[in-house]
């Protein structure tokens, strides 16, 4: 091969790269991917999935450590003592006769459990109620991406229906040319009046603002597939080499349970299970404690009786010399919640109901759509037999006009007519075979199953 064929192969090689055609796969793969709301509530669902590790924590007891090394006085007095806001000395010693200053070394040690080892299924229901509402940001997920998916696929169909309009649009823009150009020739010749080749420049206009109208249409639908895709803005090239064929699937039944309906479905087990859980705030709480303190000081045992009985070395006052346990069940019940309870109850069952009723307008709505898609999938199917043969009897009229025409057998109004007849032909063809993947992609979002319509990709 010779290098000048090698350079010409090179280019355009190069060329097809640069305008790669768009698969529908590709577009929903980047509109998920790149999404981002579908994004927020993947970090929902992660958000989620943590909280119900921290709900199974509550199954742990409480367990406190504490250590305190201090230096101070120990003067003790008779009366009444509380500690506003928490705030207080916890000096200890007895009461003497006046104020003194001997002031030492002490320490405490102390380490606190507090179990809460029956809680009448409080704590159950709350990890219940966690994983219900992490199910409920995973049937979101899963709705999410499925709308977003039909998104990008009705958009996709949308940008490439406008654009095989275009095409067609393209394509009586020529057939208006050519004719113009055959009355202009016949004007000049004296074989036609002059207004027939200003009545032929008139359509041409005519030809070229529809064009432009599809090309604005058009430009809009890109852009929305750009933003459903979360890419750059850029003009698409899509694949159309599926849409002159019948799907497969036209005609499948399916079974699958639409995500959205699962959404509405885990929203209702969710305020169930919350509802289960605000019905056990009726019951009491049976606590196990176990205390472990060891404390150290630096005031000799016989300090009460003389008052120089005591050291200020740090390491005699922190040692622990004294050590006390204590174990012991505790059950507490607050009686006036079992009032608030019952309305919070109450006032959650109002929820749940409010939240079926909006799962069972969303399944009626569901199967309306499913009912209407069947429908449609029907005509389409009709249209779609019936669009070549109106496309080549339009084809033929006009042939035959034009062909009188230019034989001066017939006058630029019957010719005109025959090509408004194609042109519309044309357009409801382009719009009839879009219309037939349209109406499955239908059936596919009513039913929930988007496997219905990828698969045929």
């Amino acid at each position: 091969m010779s290098k000048k064929w090698l350079i010409v192969l090179l280019l355009l090689f190069s060329v097809r790269g640069y305008s790669q055609t768009l698969t529908l796969k590709e577009a929903i793969e980047q509109g998920v991917a790149n999404y981002g709301t579908i994004k927020a509530k993947n970090n929902y669902l992660s958000a989620s999935q943590e909280s119900l590790k921290q709900t199974k924590t509550d199954y742990l007891p409480n367990v406190t450590l504490s250590a305190q090394q201090d230096y101070g006085t120990v003067n003790g007095q008779n009366g009444p003592l509380y500690g506003f806001g928490g705030y207080g000395v916890a000096s200890s010693g007895l009461p003497l006769p006046e104020q003194n200053w001997n002031a030492a070394f002490g320490a405490l040690y102390l380490v606190n459990v507090n179990w809460e080892v029956f809680s009448f299924g409080r704590i159950r229901e709350r990890v219940n109620l966690s994983k219900a509402e992490a199910e409920r940001s995973a049937k979101d997920l899963e709705q999410e991406v499925f709308q977003q998916k039909i998104k990008i696929a009705a958009a996709y169909l949308n940008l490439l229906a406008s654009q095989r309009l275009i095409l067609s649009q393209e394509k009586n823009l020529e057939r208006v040319i050519v004719f113009k150009n055959i009355a202009a020739a016949r004007v000049k010749n004296g074989l036609l009046p002059g207004v027939d080749s200003t009545l032929a420049s008139a359509e041409v206009s005519r030809a070229v603002i529809s064009l432009n109208q599809l090309k604005d249409r058009a430009k809009e639908e890109n852009n929305k597939l750009v933003a459903l895709m979360g890419v750059d803005i850029r003009d698409f090239t899509l694949d159309s080499s599926f849409v002159r064929r019948v799907p497969n699937a036209m005609l499948s039944n399916t079974s699958a349970l639409n995500p959205v309906l699962q959404y509405y479905k885990s929203r209702v087990d969710a305020g169930s299970q919350a509802l289960k859980l605000y019905k056990k705030d009726y019951y009491p709480s049976l606590n196990l404690i176990g205390i472990y303190q060891a404390r150290g000081s630096g005031f000799n045992p016989d300090y009460a009786s003389n008052q120089h009985s005591f050291t200020q070395n740090y390491l005699d006052g922190i040692n622990p010399n004294r050590q006390n346990y204590l174990f012991g069940l505790g059950l507490t019940w607050n009686l006036t919640s079992i009032a608030r309870a019952s309305k919070r109850v109450a006032a959650q069952q109002y929820t749940v109901s409010g939240l079926q009723n909006e799962y069972e307008v969303v399944d009626q709505q569901l199967k309306t759509q499913l009912d209407a898609a069947e429908a449609k999938i029907k005509f389409a199917l009709d249209n779609y037999r019936e669009a070549p043969r109106q496309v080549r009897a339009a084809r033929q009229a006009y042939l035959q006009k034009t062909t009188l025409y230019k034989n001066g057998l017939t006058n630029l109004v019957d010719v005109t007519q025959t090509l408004y007849t194609l042109n519309r032909a044309e357009i409801d063809s382009d719009i009839i075979y879009t219309n037939v993947w349209q109406s499955l992609l239908m059936k596919a979002a009513a039913a929930g199953d988007f496997d219905l319509f990828i698969n045929e990709f």
